[in-house]
């Protein structure tokens, strides 16, 4: 899990099957289809999920302290909305197939007005980890970045010992750029931090072999 921020502010991979693009995202969020899960707007019905999902030690090691209550989390996609509406984030709910609620997340906030630089962080429960569904969400995800919002510059931040969220990063055509030292502070240690980036240019590059996005 990558640098994820759950509080007010902010292996293979297979193509993405389709993607559902609106072109006014500040009015809600485009719906984008997996072949084995959605990406959509959170709702507040996706709290006690995400609490339950998110919170788990093993998620939360590397991300910023999570709500620790269904309100925290309520709260947090009332932000999510107010955000979006501002033209400042977007934030996506993971949902498998045949279920109503998240179970992880996919968010981007801008670091440069227009989103011309913007960040990107991701979280998902333990229970669907190795089963694609990062690798076919990124990529769905990319595609909204760099198409929908216009992102020129695209940056991740993962703890050094996150050998999962690194290893993922490195798989989906991000760049090792350096090491932040000491940047971010976790159960009262700072700790250090690889800096990951992909540039439109990068993404125009690896679509060439993969092939066009179905929209």
């Amino acid at each position: 899990m990558v640098s994820t921020q759950l509080h007010s502010r902010a292996a293979t991979f297979t193509s993405p099957v389709a993607t559902t693009v609106e072109t006014d995202w500040r009015r809600s969020l485009p719906t984008l289809t997996g072949s084995s899960f959605t990406l959509r707007e959170l709702r507040s019905t996706d709290a006690a999920s995400l609490l339950a999902m998110l919170s788990a030690s093993e998620v939360a090691r590397f991300i910023s302290p999570p709500p620790t209550t269904i309100d925290g989390y309520e709260r947090f996609i009332a932000w999510t909305h107010r955000e979006r509406e501002a033209g400042n984030y977007a934030c996506f709910g993971i949902v498998p197939q045949g279920m109503t609620t998240a179970v992880g997340i996919f968010q981007i906030h801008q670091t440069e007005a227009g989103f011309a630089t913007a960040e990107w962080g991701f979280a998902l429960g333990s229970p669907y980890w190795g089963n694609g569904f990062f690798a076919e969400g990124a990529n769905l995800v990319l595609d909204f970045a760099f198409d929908v919002l216009g992102v020129h510059r695209l940056e991740a931040r993962a703890a050094v010992q996150n050998g999962r969220g690194n290893g993922a990063l490195r798989k989906i055509g991000a760049l090792q750029e350096g090491i932040l030292r000491r940047s971010f502070l976790r159960n009262g240690e700072y700790l250090d931090q690889v800096l990951w980036a992909i540039i439109d240019s990068d993404r125009r590059h690896t679509r060439a072999y993969d092939g066009p996005s179905i929209h």
